[in-house]
């Protein structure tokens, strides 16, 4: 098993301990190796030696996704391109690429990671486990697949783009692990229902990221697979998957704090938020070579609680987040996250996960419609037991937001499936 138990149940002294010199190190290498930080620091008069440990954290710049498209595309690389063994960026598709290196060093720890993650979820080296995030500049189908292999298991390597084929190697290989997207984990749970495979799958334990998802999701996912669904968190600009991951009790992700410093800040006043409280995660890399990032503003919302976990790890736990502070939708001066509304559709239990926003804006009024997947016989029996349910889901939505919103019943397979991350929102405000 990958368990680094020296790490991850030190006391919080002793990790506070590791993780000052860890700070002070990193400090003193973007200082001297990236001159985009060394103007940063010098801009609020802070030098190397101004840092001691965690506790002048603040006394540090913050870092945005902004300073990584300035700097484009090596700017922000503390290391020489001949020490860079690998490059992942994003997809670029608000602005330029976010682009990210990794050193030998810094792979072998990613690997190491994510493989800890996958022991949070029960594996081992006798696991099959299938790899269905996308393979290529995105991290999430190296990142997994290279944690796999260091936990010893089995890889298949499936990527996304042909789910029949991919259910038909589960079955025929006999996988027992799957590492995807939770919206796609559902429309391969359809695909199997659809096939009537469900019980011809060995899967026990899928771990799935790269996306937002509620815990009505989790527990869906896992009464219709018969499996245990865990959630993996990370972002490349820090490394890729593997920076946290929740454990068999589902209370909190664990952070490998050995490796990121987080934060929870208020976005608008940029001050620590009290532990339990919502805010921006933050996180500061403290053994990352290629692209040592000082607090990184993810714009993730959760809380963070210090309190040992049941599991008997000793590690920050950050919460199921609530949303992106960018992915927030203000409606008619409403503030409204994705996230509440599939958590209400799921806890009504007679729609379907499968839902689609669109913001549109009527005679200077902002309008948002929900589009909602139900079953088909809600359209084969008399009308008014579908206007009956639109009317239910208005209510439930509108005592979940505080906003009264438009519901549209669609039939099944009408909302488009993703293989990647779903795309819930159409926002029409934004295309005019």
């Amino acid at each position: 098993m990958i368990w680094n138990e020296a790490k991850e149940c030190m006391s919080r002294d002793e990790m506070m301990t590791l993780q000052s010199k860890r700070l002070v190190k990193v400090v003193d290498r973007v200082y001297h190796n990236v001159e985009y930080y060394r103007k940063k620091m010098q801009q609020v008069g802070i030098e190397p030696g101004d840092i001691n440990g965690i506790e002048d954290l603040s006394k540090l710049p913050y870092t945005n996704k902004s300073d990584l498209r300035d700097t484009y595309p090596f700017g922000l690389f503390a290391k020489p391109q001949s020490e860079i063994v690998r490059i992942h960026a994003s997809s670029g598709t608000t602005g330029k690429a976010t682009v990210v290196g990794y050193t030998k060093r810094d792979i072998e720890i990613w690997s190491e990671c994510v493989a800890r993650c996958f022991a949070q979820a029960g594996l081992t080296r006798e696991d099959r486990i299938q790899i269905a995030y996308g393979y290529g500049l995105f991290t999430g189908g190296l990142g997994a697949h290279y944690g796999a292999e260091h936990l010893g298991a089995t890889v298949i390597p499936m990527s996304t783009g042909n789910t029949k084929k991919l259910t038909t190697m589960m079955m025929d290989f006999g996988v027992t692990a799957i590492a995807c997207t939770p919206s796609y984990l559902l429309h391969i749970a359809e695909t199997l229902e659809a096939e009537g495979n469900l019980d011809k799958i060995k899967l026990k334990a899928a771990i799935c990221g790269a996306e937002p998802w509620t815990e009505q999701m989790r527990l869906q996912i896992e009464a219709k697979l018969n499996i245990n669904a865990y959630d993996i968190y990370g972002l490349s600009e820090i490394m890729g998957p593997g920076v946290a991951c929740d454990c068999q009790y589902h209370k909190g992700l664990h952070v490998y704090e050995d490796h990121f410093l987080p934060e929870v800040i208020d976005p608008d006043t940029l001050q620590s938020v009290k532990e339990g409280e919502t805010g921006e995660l933050v996180f500061t890399t403290l053994t990352k070579e290629g692209l040592p990032l000082l607090r990184y503003r993810t714009k993730d919302l959760t809380s963070i609680s210090y309190e040992p976990c049941e599991c008997g790890r000793t590690l920050a736990r950050i919460s199921r987040f609530k949303g992106r502070s960018d992915d927030m939708l203000i409606i008619r001066g409403v503030n409204v996250f994705p996230s509440q509304i599939e958590a209400a559709l799921l806890e009504m239990g007679e729609t379907s996960p499968h839902y689609m926003l669109i913001v549109d804006r009527i005679n200077n009024l902002d309008i948002l419609e929900v589009q909602v997947e139900v079953e088909e016989r809600f359209f084969s029996d008399e009308i008014r037991e579908l206007e009956a349910l639109t009317k239910k889901i208005a209510h439930v939505l509108q005592n979940a937001i505080g906003l009264a919103v438009k519901v549209k019943l669609v039939e099944p397979r009408t909302i488009e499936r993703s293989m990647g991350k779903a795309v819930h929102v159409v926002d029409k405000r934004k295309l005019v």
